[in-house]
């Protein structure tokens, strides 16, 4: 296995290494302005990370967005990674997770009524259509477009998760990186996501120290919170299981196609249920074939009450599945996520939001 590991390290590190040079040149490029930025008459804020995947992108959109909704006319947009369509797409009541992609048809369906929402590859004709389309939003959020940088933003927001903080981690392909630790300085806030209940002060310091953010950076935390369960098919459900009441009679099937399902799954193992996990890559579209396997996996489950959990994302895809069979209906639910800041530190982040988009909008920045 170390031997392995060698060999592996051999071949990804000048890899990682001319990757970085890459990332690195295209950054000078945006910083000495032979590749321009541009700017909106409408204030940008820019949620995105440094590392690939599993950092909590969508949940901490939901969280802006459910903050902001009140006081301003939002407009969002995502690239729509893995949809089946190109160019720009506006959600409407007929789009499908095909069209948008899993994570911007999840925020279309909880906000579609009060927000307009958006897929671009290009993140500067994606705004402009959207504000000719709808000239009433006064304020842009970009899903997943830290790296989209010919957007000039009012508010850059970088994640980076817990368990795996990117001081930790390496360049792609050796690690998850996409780009520079270095490339954090152009972030106004920074949020350790995935945080536990509790963290100890010298967490707090190990991450604020090898962060090494600048006086204007803000730094916060955030975790999970799991509310109850929602059925997958409301019109099929007959009860709604709760985590708390499970025992080793029961039987769960933990279907997961996400980034990162861990904290997931180390959720659900704190019931006393028998818990079976079967995991595909994320953002997976799932086949005939795996419906099929799910199914069989259901059906050798053995307990007095079974059931099949999943995530909000996998379940926008499995609810529009042709495949998925009439029967597991009422037996497949999935797991909310609210995200919680810590509010053990002075900063707040609902606040310090707010204050730096009035601030910016009255500097006329």
């Amino acid at each position: 296995m170390a031997a392995n590991k060698i060999v592996s390290n051999c071949i990804l590190l000048p890899l990682s290494k001319l990757y970085g040079m890459g990332m690195g040149i295209r950054n000078i490029m945006f910083k000495w302005h032979i590749l321009k930025q541009r700017k909106f008459d409408v204030p940008v804020i820019v949620v995105g990370n440094i590392a690939v995947g599993g950092t909590g992108k969508t949940p901490h959109t939901e969280y802006i967005i459910n903050l902001l909704k009140h006081n301003y006319h939002i407009g969002m947009i995502s690239r729509g990674y893995k949809r089946k369509t190109k160019g720009f797409v506006l959600a409407t009541s007929r789009t499908t997770p095909a069209d948008l992609g899993d994570e911007p048809y999840q925020i279309y369906q909880k906000f579609g009524r009060e927000i307009s929402v958006a897929v671009c590859e290009n993140r500067c004709e994606g705004i402009e259509e959207l504000l000719r389309i709808d000239p009433d939003i006064n304020l842009i959020v970009l899903d997943d477009a830290f790296q989209h940088r010919y957007v000039k933003p009012t508010v850059s927001i970088v994640l980076t998760e817990f368990n795996r903080p990117i001081f930790m981690d390496k360049l792609l392909p050796l690690g998850r990186l996409r780009e520079s630790q270095k490339a954090i300085y152009r972030a106004d806030f920074v949020v350790v996501t995935k945080c536990p209940e509790r963290i100890k002060p010298l967490e707090y310091r190990i991450l604020d120290n090898n962060l090494e953010l600048y006086p204007y950076q803000k730094l916060f935390f955030s975790r999970y919170n799991y509310p109850a369960l929602k059925p997958v098919f409301p019109e099929e459900a007959v009860s709604v299981p709760t985590l708390q009441w499970l025992d080793h009679n029961d039987a769960v099937l933990v279907v997961t196609g996400i980034a990162n399902p861990r904290p997931l799954v180390k959720m659900i193992k704190r019931s006393h249920a028998a818990v079976r996990i079967k995991v595909f890559p994320d953002h997976h579209n799932f086949s005939r074939k795996d419906i099929h396997e799910i199914a069989r996996r259901f059906e050798e489950l053995e307990g007095d009450s079974k059931f099949i959990l999943t995530t909000e994302k996998d379940a926008v895809r499995l609810a529009n599945n042709p495949y998925f069979p009439k029967q597991l209906k009422s037996k497949i639910f999935y797991q909310p996520i609210v995200v919680e800041f810590d509010n053990l530190r002075p900063e707040n982040f609902d606040y310090e939001l707010k204050k730096i988009i009035a601030d910016k909008i009255q500097a006329g920045k």
